[in-house]
């Protein structure tokens, strides 16, 4: 059972391990809501499959199945059961749950793997790898907050965090020392948009080996009559990160994040810690889940 958990870990998918009786209560056809997450299987209505086989008598207990399951000490549903036990789907269905879901949880309700177990990035050489979610101590803590959050928690797993020297923060260097691709480097910045005395704070993200268009792409799609990269002090204390390191994980809230179509089509990017030492990388599709974010197609040029 660990294996297929391990795979489905590398591979992004859900997985819950555990399940008693799982092979009796699913059946050969029948959809089902597989929650990661929360550890939760779910036979979705309308759907019941195949009818299972029938069992013949059980060569060690002549009175049948039955007999052997309440002598094992299980609750294991008998071949009469469509579903779950009453008991065992009333104490597992929320309150509000529609009414013919059936929905368990395993004894463990969420896979934790162990601390110790090797990290590989997709790319790169890095001496130390850990899943972000195991050292956010290391961490801004807008950017611990934003891995943290429980509506998120699926797309967090996915990020890790590689331990980096700060002072080989900078794009160019990073990407010659730690032999990075240049192409999977995302940089993230901080634009002033200013129109009628106002001024909106808003980050952009784009490929290191691309340029952001603010004088047009980014202005116009903010509706602000000038724009512009917002000066160093300013973009420090209004995202609560280091310069050099500002990510678009942990933004503040109502900041407008405009994404490059490029960097979501990517299938891993680096991006930074929120401080000059350690970056994060994640698959760029999980970027367009961020709050406010938005991918536009132009907003980065070719670089000269």
């Amino acid at each position: 059972m660990t294996h297929g958990a391990v795979v489905a870990r590398e591979y992004g998918l859900p997985a819950v391990v555990g399940v008693e009786h799982a092979t009796r209560l699913i059946r050969d056809g029948q959809r089902i809501r597989v929650n990661g997450t929360d550890g939760c299987v779910e036979l979705l209505p309308g759907t019941r499959g195949a009818e299972p086989p029938a069992r013949g008598p059980h060569p060690a207990h002549p009175r049948g199945w039955e007999t052997a399951e309440r002598r094992m000490g299980t609750d294991a549903p008998t071949p009469t059961s469509r579903w779950a036990s009453a008991r065992c789907r009333e104490a597992s269905r929320p309150a509000d749950s529609p009414a013919g879901r059936t929905s368990w949880r395993p004894r463990r309700p969420r896979y934790t793997p162990p601390m110790n177990r090797p990290v590989r990035p997709p790319f790169g050489n890095f001496d130390i790898v850990h899943p972000a979610l195991e050292v956010t101590d290391l961490l801004p803590a807008p950017v611990a907050d934003a891995l943290g959050n429980r509506d998120a928690r699926e797309a967090a797993e996915a990020v890790l965090y590689v331990d980096t020297d700060p002072e080989k923060a900078d794009t160019a260097v990073f990407c010659e020392t730690y032999d990075a691709p240049l192409e999977t480097s995302a940089n993230c910045v901080v634009v002033a948009a200013g129109r009628g005395g106002e001024t909106t704070l808003a980050a952009c993200l784009g490929l290191a080996h691309t340029r952001i268009d603010v004088n047009r792409t980014v202005r116009k799609h903010l509706g602000a009559r000038k724009a512009s990269f917002a000066a160093m002090d300013t973009a420090v204390a209004g995202t609560g990160m280091e310069y050099g390191g500002i990510t678009p994980i942990g933004l503040p809230a109502g900041w407008p994040l405009l994404i490059d179509e490029a960097v979501v089509a990517t299938p891993y990017v680096v991006i930074g810690s929120g401080r000059r030492r350690g970056k994060l990388i994640l698959p760029g599709s999980v970027l367009a889940l961020l709050p406010g974010a938005e991918v536009l197609p132009g907003l980065c040029v070719p670089a000269p």
